[in-house]
């Protein structure tokens, strides 16, 4: 008996906590109440290990509905399937000659404290040079300790800024499409995302060749108004945008600051693809609008801004205030980053600072001179194969209309049923002509993603002979549909 009421007391909390079968328990206790003390004890122990292993090791709540991620997906499609792949956005010929030298310099620099912990907040270098850099784009003084951040990536300042300013209960708009890490940083956080499309005007007129222009997808600004409200803590702006390539407008950051300071609320904004902008577009840093710079983060990139995007160092701007809640998230999580690499962009970066203003500048010559002939290449093979591109202002992706395509060649059917159109297209043309891309409804909430699922996305940082590669298997499919 007295076992019996010990096997009780142990049992009660297990009751409680897990959803047990309660004849399953009886048949327990009345069978452990038969052994000696120190068997049932440790029976106890184990069925209680079993029935609360699922529990208590599960994904933590915060995290739920964030498993699943499209470049991990993606990635494994090309490593099973091998296509020609032009849908990750990295450049596969190089990069700028004295990025890489400078790292090879820094590994041979007779100054051994070049490879050990550097400053966590930033290499007093890199930092130095960021704020030179940016004080005179934004004409304002930076002060290099206390408004910049070098972080892991642009990730990485995008999660420090988010969870470093995001409380349970506050709202945070997104603009659709945006960089798909944005919705499960702001769930994470314990905000709620609130999402605002940009869609092709009902009035865009084609070009001459039939493309449209990033430029033809806007806000609505009623929409835009009604989404801010009392919750709002944050909105995230990504201009250029991915993967659109749209370059918003003086007027339309405008907008998007007069609803900032209206509603006292933060502005994110992600500009990794400051100096991807064609011409006449331009890039306007929204931390330099009036009333702007105390209330906006500005996140940067070192694998766009020097297509080294292995390297994976970010960074971000802003006023101290602001920057102190990145910093205590960053050396409660990262602490510090590679202290080589950023010695090394920081000399690329006093590098190219000394050539600003010169066509030599590589801040100048990426754009205009080595990504517009590809963008334009490709916009014209889409066309020629039968889709309908739309020509990006900035970045270097390029989103295509494939649904003029003759729908009766294509069976989506065997592929990733129940996902949008756009999504099983990717598969579709991996598996039957070994190309691939990443579907665009990937960068949108679940309620607009029919706003992309006609549209395919491709990557054109890429060598000029993976580019004709692209065009000839378009060729061919458009050949297999005649």
């Amino acid at each position: 008996m007295k076992d019996f009421r010990i096997i009780q007391a142990m049992l009660a909390p297990l009751a409680r906590r897990a959803a047990t079968d309660l004849t399953s328990l009886t048949r327990f206790v009345t069978a452990a109440s038969r052994r000696p003390s120190h068997s049932v004890r440790r029976a106890v122990a184990t069925t209680a290990s079993a029935a609360m292993a699922d529990d208590k090791f599960s994904l933590p709540e915060r995290y739920k509905g964030t498993e699943k991620n499209i470049w991990v997906e993606f990635i494994q499609l090309a490593l099973e399937h091998k296509p020609l792949n032009l849908g990750q956005g990295f450049p596969d010929y190089g990069c700028p000659k004295h990025v890489t030298e400078g790292l090879a310099e820094v590994m041979h620099d007779p100054n051994l404290l070049l490879n050990q912990y550097t400053r966590g907040y930033g290499h007093p270098r890199l930092v130095n040079a960021l704020a030179k850099l940016y004080s005179g784009l934004l004409d304002r003084t930076i002060d290099p300790f206390t408004e910049v951040l070098v972080s892991q990536g642009a990730y990485g300042c995008l999660y420090n800024a988010i969870l470093g300013h995001v409380k349970p209960g506050d709202e945070v708009i997104i603009i659709e499409p945006f960089f798909d890490c944005y919705q499960p940083m702001v769930k994470i956080a314990g905000g709620t995302p609130v999402f605002v499309p940009l869609r092709p005007r009902q009035d865009a007129a084609a070009r001459a060749d039939g493309a449209l222009s990033s430029a033809d997808w806007v806000l609505d600004p009623a929409e835009l108004r009604a989404a801010f409200g009392p919750r709002t803590k944050m909105i995230i702006l990504n201009t250029p945008n991915n993967p659109l390539g749209k370059v918003f407008t003086r007027p339309e950051l405008e907008l998007i600051a007069e609803l900032c300071q209206s509603h006292n609320a933060l502005c994110l904004s992600d500009e990794v693809y400051e100096w991807m902008v064609f011409k006449p577009a331009e890039h306007i840093r929204i931390a330099g609008l009036p009333g702007m710079w105390d209330r906006t983060i500005t996140v940067g990139s070192a694998g766009k801004t020097f297509s080294v995007t292995g390297w994976k160092l970010g960074w971000a701007y802003g006023p101290a205030k602001l920057m102190h809640n990145l910093q205590v998230v960053h050396q409660n999580t990262l602490y510090t980053c590679s202290t080589p690499l950023q010695e090394a962009l920081a000399r690329s970066f006093e590098h190219e600072m000394s050539l600003m203003g010169s066509p030599e500048c590589y801040f100048t010559s990426l754009a205009n001179d080595e990504l517009r002939p590809k963008r334009d290449y490709m916009a014209q093979f889409l066309t020629d194969c039968g889709m309908k591109p739309v020509i990006p202002e900035g970045g270097y992706f390029m989103v295509a209309d494939w649904t003029s395509l003759d729908k009766s060649k294509i069976d989506l059917s065997p592929y990733t049923p129940g996902k949008p159109d756009d999504h099983r297209f990717v598969y579709w043309l991996v598996h039957h002509h070994k190309l691939q891309g990443i579907p665009p409804s990937s960068f949108y909430s679940a309620e607009h993603k029919k706003l992309a699922e006609h549209y395919i996305r491709f990557c054109f940082i890429k060598d000029d002979k993976n580019l004709e590669k692209a065009e000839s298997i378009l060729k061919e499919l458009k050949k297999s549909m005649e």
